[in-house]
């Protein structure tokens, strides 16, 4: 198994404004691009040749990585022109593909950090004689997500989008956004029009008799859709929790790149990372927070479970827990900001003008 797919080509709309200069798989991670710990991750797991699927922001993917060979890869990029959807973009890169029509390809979602054994879906893949395997995972609740029921044999039995009813809800096995298909499934995907693997192509191989297989994988696995979710798999990263070759540190409280400052009475703790020429002020208390570069926290703040945008300030004592700051925004001194306040890229808000404020 020489070959991947992966789609990152989502314009990331829960995720803003994170995402309003940045496509989601480029935003930082445990001070690298997210993308780069799923690229580390095929990588050591055999994976030679990765074809990304691009779209939104395209442009800012190959300045970064080029080539791939800085993570020993062989790297394609192929952008969409219109949306495409999951299927749709699968089928769209296609043609730059090696396989043979018998020959596994595995395709991942740009926007999913787990630590699926990669090999062992592959092995599951062949060792079945499926046309499609599927990685499954367990959640505690399933109604946001697409059911997946197999039988004894692990053999997929139906697909069932986003339940709602008690009724509806049959397992608690999801699809999990990683698959290994046989070269020819892809090459069967309608071409030039938006496709959904999971509405369209998959129930359509079941009703075609198909083999599709799941692979019950219970390691780590986080959807980062949300703010609050990028911010945790950032965390959990530096921490250890979730498995990567691609961290540029040591596994711990903190992760603090080349360049930052951090004044000596300043704690972080829960993971946080902070970027290259960030400032942590003096007495500042930053807790499983993401600081990206060139961000300023001022003396005295306290920062919970936050991400703090590339160039914004955080003024003295002000205080964030779950608020997401964009890039280049200031937040004036002495104030509060809590439960998923989003401030704009390049907002600016003045001392003590926010005590407290709900999602918005």
């Amino acid at each position: 198994m020489t070959e991947a797919i992966l789609l990152v080509g989502g314009r990331g709309t829960r995720l803003r404004p994170l995402t309003v200069h940045t496509p989601k798989p480029m935003v930082p991670a445990a001070g690298v691009p997210f993308l780069t710990h799923q690229l580390a991750r095929a990588r050591a797991a055999g994976v030679e040749h990765v074809v990304l699927a691009t779209s939104y922001l395209a442009e800012v993917f190959e300045p970064y990585f080029g080539d791939g060979s800085g993570l020993g890869l062989h790297l394609e990029y192929v952008t969409e022109e219109e949306p495409l959807g999951t299927g749709g973009a699968i089928r769209n890169v296609a043609s730059r593909l090696h396989s043979g029509p018998g020959d596994p390809v595995l395709v991942f979602n740009g926007d999913i950090l787990t630590g699926l054994d990669i090999r062992a879906l592959v092995e599951t893949h062949t060792s079945s004689g499926a046309d499609v395997s599927l990685h499954l995972t367990k959640v505690a609740d399933p109604r946001a997500f697409g059911l997946v029921p197999t039988d004894a044999d692990g053999r997929v039995t139906a697909f069932l989008e986003k339940p709602q009813t008690p009724e509806e809800i049959v397992t608690d096995q999801i699809n999990a956004g990683a698959y290994v298909f046989d070269r020819s499934v892809i090459d069967a995907i309608p071409a030039g029009r938006p496709v959904s693997v999971e509405r369209e192509t998959f129930p359509g191989l079941l009703a075609e008799g198909a083999h599709l297989q799941g692979m019950v994988d219970s390691t780590y696995w986080l959807d980062l859709g949300t703010p609050q979710a990028f911010v945790r798999g950032s965390a959990d990263l530096v921490l250890g929790h979730a498995p990567s070759p691609a961290v540029p540190g040591p596994r711990g409280e903190r992760l603090v790149l080349d360049g930052a400052e951090v004044a000596p009475g300043a704690r972080l703790t829960g993971g946080t990372a902070v970027g290259a020429g960030a400032v942590i002020g003096e007495g500042a208390r930053v807790h499983g927070s993401t600081v990206l570069d060139g961000a300023v926290v001022g003396p005295g703040a306290v920062v919970r479970d936050s991400l703090v945008g590339t160039g914004a300030r955080i003024g003295a004592r002000t205080v964030l827990e779950g608020a997401v700051i964009g890039d280049g925004a200031v937040v004036g001194e002495d104030n509060e900001l809590r439960d998923g306040i989003r401030v704009w890229c390049g907002a600016r808000l003045e001392a003590g003008s926010v005590r407290f404020s709900s999602d918005c």
